[in-house]
């Protein structure tokens, strides 16, 4: 990020601040309708509330319009999410609207997959050429053959598609490349998941425990204002990375692990806390289940022990676990986002869900809360088709604790296989296969195997490159979408409608569903005559108005107490009722019941283990071109610690590549040597390096971590795939 970029950045955020006084009398001139103000080209300051698509968190927005052109995105005041304010992505999201490289209009492959060679197309000739060939998938194999990766709310209503369609078979990288294990970690602990938005009361912590978490450089809005007055309110804050992040840089125990050995430190902790008899005593034994059990477990795992597999001194380990019981319940370990690591990641995550539930902050403030939500009814849809098959992602039921979500990389290698049955079709929506899932080999081995593939996104990324239609989807500032009924600490439904009028030829995914499953014969699934139509009748069975919600962008449920302490009845959903320290399931699934920690293999000589993650204004490999945010950082750097760099000859800025141990020679990325990060290890920022070439603004800047991620370990309780068991040697650049 250079200092120009800064500056432009902070003048785009000055603007927004300068104006903030403008929502203190908004409610009277927030938008009567979209399409109006952009036909009519209204003079003047005009508001438009809807919520933000930048990354799963959702948050309200208010969109400026000035003389009929969009102008600036800030937060909705109202939204309990975004409190007001926008993250830099959020602020940067009018780019998207004018991002010169956006797909225009429809096109069909020419040649052959992956050459990038289109042909523009109608939209009625694109339909009649998807639908065509779903009729044929249907007839010859069974409507089950055809399958949806999503990503986002704006999936909605290609799902609602593809079930009326008659397949089951629908999933989202989210789950198996990302927060899967997680999930599954806590919900065999408490009988509940951690949920998105995560359930973390921050901001009332008076102990936060952050374990590869990179609040700060993972911008996930709430949780970053909550993180920073969690700070200013003087919580004590412990960061377990290899790399001295952003958090780190706020802790009072930052704790440089070896990569590989969390559960080994995890499993100490525990051990330290029930030897000392710091847990709670009183939790435990209301809500506990097993304990003695875990607690006979854990106390074999010294700090001795762990030092020599982390590399953490052992009274650095006794001091930061008394530090966490210290300030029991109001500790909160946070469970993390991106946590597919090694491939025991569920049993970690259960480790970190124990610990949680040793210090008693499950349900308790300062911990983990009990979200809620807006009820809102459903559409009232006919019943869909009954299912010929079940879903094909987990046949036998290979990883038992998959959670009841579909395994993203158990579809690929269906698709490959042919077994349980063949997938001949994909609907990609929202999400760059070719970045969020590992061996990117297996993907077009896959994608060779399909009689049909259908990519709808905003921009041409390279999944779209391999598609055989790429339908250009609206941005979110220029569509309406379903309704946001997250449950989290308030329970609201927020909007998104329509703020600007699409450049060219694009179109909602509503209208691309809709209009699809009228070539389809599936026209009595659709039966609301727009968008308008389907959001004002599920919000009159809730009672309540689109006319009201359009004006504020956001409506709030009465309010419930969120924590055991002001009276929310615990309920733990487990087979014993009660928070499980051992597990009579996995038990008799074969699996370890509590926790055990096994080595992980070590780079070879002469390789690093690769690490990557996340930057403040990038979303994935989904917002480098837009224009804003490509201004702020247009490439990524290898981080790579300044002594190792020194001994092999390589300069801070010079540009190197990396080789990974099955030989991919990666695209050249400038080098970051720095003492902020361990010896054994490199790390660079995820999305770039990508290869579409309609990406002209993005192609080839900087290094894709997803090229070098050739190789993937499989979590055996749920198909989550470990993707941090990469290692790469570093080539100089001539």
């Amino acid at each position: 990020m250079n200092s120009i970029s800064r500056r432009r950045f902070l003048k785009i955020s000055g603007a927004t601040i300068a104006t903030a006084a403008i929502l203190t009398g908004a409610t009277k001139t927030l938008v009567k309708g979209a399409d109006k103000i952009n036909k009519e080209k209204v003079k003047g300051i005009q508001t438009i509330p809807t919520y933000c698509d930048l990354c799963f968190w959702k948050c309200g927005a208010i969109a400026y319009l000035k003389d009929g052109e969009l102008w600036k995105v800030e937060g909705n005041p109202l939204d309990p999410l975004s409190k007001g304010r926008l993250c830099p992505r959020g602020t940067g999201g009018v780019g998207a609207h004018y991002d010169d490289d956006r797909l225009k209009t429809p096109l069909i492959r020419k040649n052959l997959r992956g050459e990038e060679k289109w042909v523009e197309v109608t939209w009625d000739e694109a339909f009649d050429f998807i639908a065509d060939k779903m009729i044929k998938i249907k007839n010859q194999y069974g409507p089950e053959a055809v399958a949806l990766f999503s990503h986002g709310i704006g999936g909605n209503f290609i799902k609602h598609l593809l079930r009326a369609y008659g397949s089951p078979n629908e999933t989202a990288p989210s789950f198996a490349q990302c927060r899967g294990p997680r999930e599954v970690g806590f919900e065999l602990t408490f009988g509940d998941v951690v949920g998105s938005p995560e359930r973390t009361d921050i901001e009332n912590a008076k102990c936060l425990v952050l374990i590869g978490s990179h609040l700060g450089e993972n911008m996930h809005n709430t949780q970053v204002q909550e993180f920073s007055h969690a700070v200013q309110n003087g919580a004590s804050i412990i960061v377990v990375d290899p790399r001295f992040s952003v958090a780190a840089s706020k802790a009072k125990f930052y704790l440089p692990i070896k990569p590989g050995t969390d559960l080994a430190l995890l499993l100490a902790w525990m051990g330290v806390i029930v030897r000392e008899k710091l847990y709670d005593a009183d939790y435990i034994a209301k809500y506990g289940y097993g304990f003695d059990k875990f607690a006979a477990e854990v106390t074999q795992y010294t700090p001795e022990w762990a030092y020599i597999e982390t590399g953490i001194e052992p009274e650095i380990i006794v001091e930061t676990a008394r530090e966490m019981a210290r300030y029991k319940p109001a500790t909160l370990i946070h469970p993390g986002r991106h946590v597919t690591w090694y491939g025991d990641d569920a049993q970690r995550s259960r480790a970190i869900a124990l610990l949680n539930a040793l210090l008693g902050s499950w349900g308790r403030k300062g911990g983990f809360y009990v979200p809620y939500s807006y009820s809102i009814p459903k559409y009232p849809y006919p019943t869909y088709p009954e299912l010929q098959k079940e879903p094909l992602d987990n046949p036998d039921s290979k990883y038992p604790f998959a959670s009841g979500e579909q395994i993203s990389t158990g579809i690929r290698e269906a698709t490959i296989t042919g077994e349980p049955y063949p997938i001949k079709g994909w609907f990609v929506y929202g999400t760059n296969l070719m970045q969020a899932l590992p061996n990117r080999d297996e993907t077009i081995k896959a994608i060779q195997n399909l009689d049909l593939m259908v990519v709808v996104d905003v921009v041409p990324s390279e999944i779209a490159g391999w598609a055989d239609v790429v339908l250009p989807e609206s941005v979110y500032l220029e569509r309406y979408d379903d309704l946001n009924t997250s449950p989290f600490r308030e329970g609201f439904v927020g909007i998104r409608q329509p703020v600007i009028d699409e450049p060219n030829d694009q179109k909602p995914n509503w209208w691309i569903a809709k209009k699809l499953a009228e070539k389809l014969g599936l026209s009595q699934y659709f039966p609301w005559k727009d968008i308008e139509e389907y959001l004002d009748t599920r919000l009159k069975l809730a009672g309540l108005s689109l006319d009201e919600l359009k004006k504020t962008g956001i409506i709030k449920a009465p309010e419930k107490p969120i924590y055991f302490e002001d009276g929310v009845e615990p309920e733990f959903a487990t087979p014993s009722g009660k928070i499980e320290f051992y597990s009579d399931q996995l038990a008799q699934a074969g699996f370890d019941p509590i926790p055990r920690y096994t080595r992980h293999e070590q780079p070879p000589e002469g390789y690093f283990r690769l690490l990557y993650g996340r930057a403040p204004v990038h979303t994935f490999s989904k917002t480098q071109s837009n224009p804003l945010l490509r201004d702020m950082m247009s490439e990524n750097e290898l981080w790579i610690n300044a002594d190792i760099a020194a001994k092999i000859g390589i300069k801070n800025g010079q540009k190197v590549r990396l080789k990974n141990q099955d030989g991919v020679l990666s695209d050249p990325i400038k080098v970051k040597a720095t003492e902020r990060i361990r010896k054994d290890c490199v790390y660079m920022v995820h999305g770039f390096g990508q290869k579409s070439r309609q990406l002209r603004s993005t192609y080839k800047k900087g290094a894709s971590d997803a090229e070098l991620i050739t190789k993937y370990n499989t979590d055996p309780l749920m198909g989550g795939t470990a993707m941090n068991v990469n290692f790469v040697t570093i080539e100089s650049e001539v």
